[in-house]
């Protein structure tokens, strides 16, 4: 893995931003994203568990801050803000290198999980107190569902990353 793409091959490189990067974050973002939709949307409403609504969240966090808060906003601020740019960011430009500096090497799927369910506690256990939801949604069904969503983000961010680089 190299430090442009991931920033673990290199003690806690930062990558450089630039079109390679940013194209990157889109397209491990939008794998990560879908597999996150298919699982919650799609996957585990077919087993019985509960149906995640990223967006509503989305749009509740709109809301709260009296910005617009339509289903578009809130798809666009999942999808694209969040999925596309926001998670991706956070993965590139610090929890990669800060893994790299005080873990060091490891398989990638250790830190990809380990993101996952970082993201999975900033989402659920703040983003909805922002929101004025309750703490990690009260730890129903819907909780369960997204930290297997928020972790498999993580595992599928970091593994496209990896196939990218391979090649």
């Amino acid at each position: 893995m190299n430090s442009r793409s991931s920033g673990l091959a290199r003690r806690g490189a930062i990558p450089s931003l630039d079109a390679r990067t940013l194209g990157l974050m889109f397209v491990a973002g939008f794998f990560a994203t879908v597999a996150f939709d298919l699982w919650g949307q799609v996957v585990s409403p077919a087993l019985g568990f509960a149906n995640l609504s990223p967006h509503g969240l989305a749009k509740s966090l709109l809301a709260s801050l009296g910005l617009p808060a339509g289903d578009f906003a809130g798809y666009f601020m999942h999808f694209y803000l969040v999925g596309q740019i926001g998670y991706p960011v956070g993965w590139l430009f610090v929890f990669a290198p800060l893994w790299a500096r005080f873990v060091g090497r490891t398989h990638w799927i250790i830190p990809g999980l380990v993101y996952g369910f970082g993201i999975f506690l900033f989402a659920i256990g703040g983003v909805t107190a922002i929101a004025g939801l309750p703490f990690f949604l009260n730890f129903t069904g819907i909780t369960w569902v997204a930290m297997i969503g928020h972790v498999l983000y993580g595992v599928v961010l970091v593994g496209v990353l990896q196939m990218i680089d391979r090649s």
